[in-house]
């Protein structure tokens, strides 16, 4: 891929977000990587079973709405504070409470240890809903890459399943289909932050075979999911140059075909991911910005 096809804003700091050290290394320097604070939120640690839970409770007013978050990583790596400035300026704009779910990775936990992990974790925000004050009614499902992919299945299930059900999908450049890791097309094109070689070997582990198979198991790769109909609405976005744009622009239109309120916001010139590792520049803060007040909205949560 052209340098000069990703905005300049972008470039130096994609040059520091670029993942090259072993999986190992990745996992040890996320656990132990600074995060940012907030007077406005303050932050917790539950656990539901085995499952790690990071919860952003804002201190001044609360609109009685929450999320469950999940955080990427390719299904290889991550840790919910990661994404602590996006869960951190949502609770606060919001006056939501947001609960951020860690879980087990590929490929030593294939699937379903993340997707029962995130389940896990819905159960628990719900029975615990009344205690934060949160209305079971206005909580959202969302996540960005793996978790997108993640809280997609997760609303699948929770909708098969019955019972309380998300009023929202909030999806990040989710990671849906693994057919695209098995196109070998796209092993030609270097996409930046997230080629088809990391992608390929994120859905090799948590399949547990590889890619692109005739059947897969149900919620594992949501964007194989024939009938969508019922699904709560969604906004997606991603950017025109990554590597999950034809899968997650398939998965809107199927959304749309089956009834489903989507709402899409795709970035041009943007890198996979640049709203967590390029947070502070424009074109991520607009993005957040744009799509905090779609959840407001899809919340009844008016935002700061």
């Amino acid at each position: 891929m052209d340098i000069e096809q990703v905005l300049p804003e972008l470039r130096e700091p994609m040059k520091r977000a670029q993942i090259s050290a072993p999986r190992w290394l990745v996992r040890a320097a996320v656990r132990v990587m600074p995060v940012p604070k907030s007077d406005a939120v303050r932050v917790s640690t539950a656990r539901a079973g085995s499952v790690r839970l990071r919860i952003y409770t804002p201190q001044r007013s609360r609109s009685g709405a929450g999320m469950l978050w999940i955080h990427g990583g390719g299904l290889l790596f991550g840790d919910a504070r990661q994404d602590e400035a996006l869960c951190l300026s949502t609770a606060e704009r919001l006056g939501a409470i947001i609960v951020s779910a860690n879980y087990r990775f590929a490929p030593e936990h294939p699937f379903p240890a993340a997707h029962d992990d995130v389940r896990a974790a819905w159960t628990w925000f719900l029975d615990h809903a009344p205690d934060l004050g949160v209305d079971v009614g206005r909580i959202a499902v969302g996540g960005e890459s793996a978790g997108g992919g993640l809280a997609a299945g997760l609303v699948q299930r929770i909708h098969d399943d019955g019972g309380t059900q998300p009023s929202a999908q909030w999806l990040f450049a989710p990671m849906l289909d693994d057919r695209t890791a098995a196109d070998r097309e796209h092993d030609g094109v270097d996409h930046l932050i997230w080629n088809n070689t990391s992608n390929r070997e994120g859905w090799a582990g948590y399949l547990g075979t590889e890619p692109g198979a005739d059947a897969v198991p149900a919620y594992a790769a949501p964007g194989r999911r024939e009938d969508l109909s019922g699904l709560p609405p969604a906004f997606l976005t991603w950017t025109d140059i990554e590597l999950f744009a034809e899968e997650d622009r398939a998965y809107a239109d199927a959304l749309r075909r089956a009834g489903v309120p989507v709402t899409t916001d795709v970035v041009a010139g943007a890198v996979h991911g640049f709203e967590n590792w390029a947070k502070d520049t424009p074109v991520a803060k607009a993005l957040i910005e744009r799509a905090q007040d779609w959840l407001a909205g899809a919340l009844d949560a008016e935002p700061e």
